[in-house]
């Protein structure tokens, strides 16, 4: 434990407060007693129940009076439900790292420190081996990602129990650690024991190759950082400028991206998922498609766009004195104006039938243009002037009571608009703030 214990020293200032993650088990208590014992931070035990197993109360009572009889301060959180009433590990990750997110930012924590330990990493990239991944997968699990701490992660799981056997640490074993319908406990009572045979050292190995990836990645993302400002910005790939790159960087790039939303919200895509959006950047036409989790990737001219998929609900107003729209467009009646621009219309209300509208765009809309002798399809207008499909839905149009397009505000007039020198009683305007 001393390479451990020399580790945190380097990492810890002693007014950090720690977070650490307790399942009861021997790895964690291990964790746990190791920091009490070695650093006098204030230290939060978060413990999760996952409601798979009836010890679990037991658990939680046992490591409620540990916490009282080592002064720590003991969190916990009961799962309650799962989608589709079953247990998920998944499911169970999510729930269990948003906990300790939530106790890290109650306490103000520097760290949030699992029990993670060698033979954890050896099964967790023999496991993307086989299923595929990409380089940061590889990679397993890392010791250290921002305030992600994982100290036991250059130790075994042998050492773990001869360190608690002379310490004299009690802790719970969980029978589900050997029930081989799960699949990381078919790679531990399976494989990792016949790699051991071939060199007993074979977790040094897995090290070592998840720091020469841990390399490769590093220089990558410093590639990527270097370039990132004209490429991507809020979910938006600059494609024209994404494509002036190699097809690797490209792919990485998306990898990036995708990194960048997950600190808000999860978006765990597949192969596939990645295929598709390489896809979308070399066609193009205009599509989407679906990413998982509630999300969608869609090109939109010279973007590419990743984002939650809201739906668009319709809207019809009555047009008043002014009327805001998708917090991006103010529609107003104003008493004068010199502006002779597409954001400013003027009518004559003999013309038309009151009161105006302000709507969502219909399928078969039309408009006839000023000084055009036929009507033309709204849509195409939108084509036309490059408005993006998920705004055309919400784009405002001012229509009279008989559902006569008079305008689309900053775009096109209809043939009611009338020269300042003519016959008018109604000026409007339209104001459109930045829309992203």
């Amino acid at each position: 434990m001393k390479e451990v214990i020399t580790f945190l020293n380097n990492l810890i200032n002693k007014d950090d407060i720690i977070i650490v993650g307790t399942s009861g088990g021997p790895d964690s208590m291990c964790l746990l007693h190791l920091l009490k014992t070695n650093f006098p931070n204030k230290i939060i035990c978060a413990h999760v129940n996952h409601n798979v197993r009836k010890e679990a109360i037991k658990e939680a009572e046992f490591l409620k009076k540990y916490c009282q009889d080592n002064h720590l301060i003991f969190e916990y959180m009961e799962i309650t439900a799962y989608k589709n009433d079953k247990f998920s590990e998944s499911e169970g990750r999510s729930k269990r790292y948003q906990f300790f997110n939530e106790l890290k930012e109650k306490y103000q924590a520097k760290y949030i420190m699992t029990a993670h330990h060698a033979n954890d990493l050896e099964e967790t990239i023999l496991m993307r081996l086989i299923r595929g991944s990409n380089l940061k997968g590889y990679m397993g699990i890392p010791r250290l990602n921002n305030h992600l701490v994982r100290p036991l992660l250059t130790i075994t799981k042998k050492e773990i129990l001869a360190y608690n056997e002379i310490n004299n640490i009690n802790y719970f074993t969980d029978y589900t650690n050997n029930d081989i319908n799960y699949t990381r406990n078919r790679y531990r009572e399976t494989i990792i024991p016949l790699l051991e045979k071939e060199d007993v050292n074979i977790h040094k190995k897995f090290i070592k190759f998840s720091e020469e990836l841990s390399k490769y990645n590093d220089y990558i993302n410093r590639v990527i950082k270097s370039k990132i400002h004209n490429i991507y910005k809020n979910g938006i790939i600059n494609i024209s400028n994404l494509k002036k790159e190699d097809p690797f960087l490209q792919e990485k790039i998306i990898e990036y991206v995708i990194e960048d939303i997950q600190k808000e919200e999860i978006l765990d895509i597949n192969d596939k998922n990645k295929i598709d959006l390489l896809n979308l950047i070399n066609d193009n036409k205009n599509k989407q498609i679906d990413l998982g989790n509630g999300f969608i990737g869609r090109r939109s001219y010279n973007n590419l766009i990743i984002e939650k998929n809201k739906i668009v609900v319709p809207y019809d107003y009555i047009l008043t004195d002014n009327i805001k729209i998708n917090e991006h467009f103010i529609i107003e009646k104003i008493s004068n104006s010199e502006d002779k621009s597409n954001n400013v219309i003027r009518i004559n209300s003999e013309d038309i039938a009151l009161p105006l509208h302000v709507r969502s765009m219909h399928k078969d809309d039309v408009i006839h243009v000023k000084s055009m002798l036929t009507t033309k399809k709204v849509n195409d207008i939108f084509k036309n002037s490059k408005i993006d499909i998920k705004k055309r839905k919400v784009y405002p149009l001012v229509v009279d009571s008989k559902n006569v397009i008079i305008w689309i505000p900053g775009i096109k007039k209809s043939k009611f608009d009338k020269e300042i020198y003519e016959k008018y009683d109604i000026i409007l305007k339209c104001t459109e703030e930045k829309y992203e």
